[in-house]
């Protein structure tokens, strides 16, 4: 996970911004940099700039497919390791997306661990296998994150995101305030 004294690099290549911020603050948590792009244009004007080690791209975009990202990110930055993600996911589109530079292929919905061990044993480039270390995200943190995303979900309204976790509102207070930065 660190490189050179650096986090290393992961790019999420999604149209779905409420998506794309999720996953962000997820791979963030497992101790990676994470960096986001809503399309084939934004992506690619990244990886010229930047190699990330990884790449999670959507396969159905808007403009431009994930299947064409794949090829480019394959051509300017051959050692990132990218994953397919698809909420269409069928034998014909894994092959495609292995053919066009994948390492792995995964489903919606995924949660962030289905996601990162997708990475985890991975073909090399030669006939060696490669392993990714994570930390492994706490209960108190998933907690943390799924407050945070009912809170966001409610437009920041507190009595709202309680009912909603099925929590009293003063319990939902103290717990905000106990994490408050």
């Amino acid at each position: 996970m660190i490189q050179d004294g650096l986090r290393e690099l992961f790019l999420i290549v999604d149209d779905d911004e409420m998506l794309r911020s999720r996953l962000a603050r997820a791979i963030q948590s497992r101790g990676f940099r994470a960096v986001v792009a809503a399309d084939y244009d934004e992506a690619v004007q990244f990886i010229h700039h930047e190699k990330p080690q990884y790449a999670l791209v959507d396969l159905n975009m808007t403009g431009r497919s994930g299947l064409e990202l794949l090829e480019t990110i394959t051509q300017i930055s051959p050692n990132t390791r990218c994953v397919m993600l698809t909420g269409y996911g069928s034998i014909t589109t894994a092959v495609e997306a292995m053919r066009a530079g994948a390492w792995n292929y995964v489903t919606k919905p995924a949660d962030t661990d289905k996601i990162l061990s997708a990475f985890t044993t991975l073909p090399d480039r030669g006939n060696r296998s490669v392993e990714i270390q994570y930390k492994p995200q706490t209960l108190a943190e998933t907690e943390w994150e799924h407050i945070q995303r009912v809170l966001a979900d409610c437009g920041e309204n507190i009595s709202e995101a309680a009912r909603q976790l099925g929590i009293p509102r003063r319990t939902l207070q103290r717990k905000l305030k106990k994490r408050a930065p």
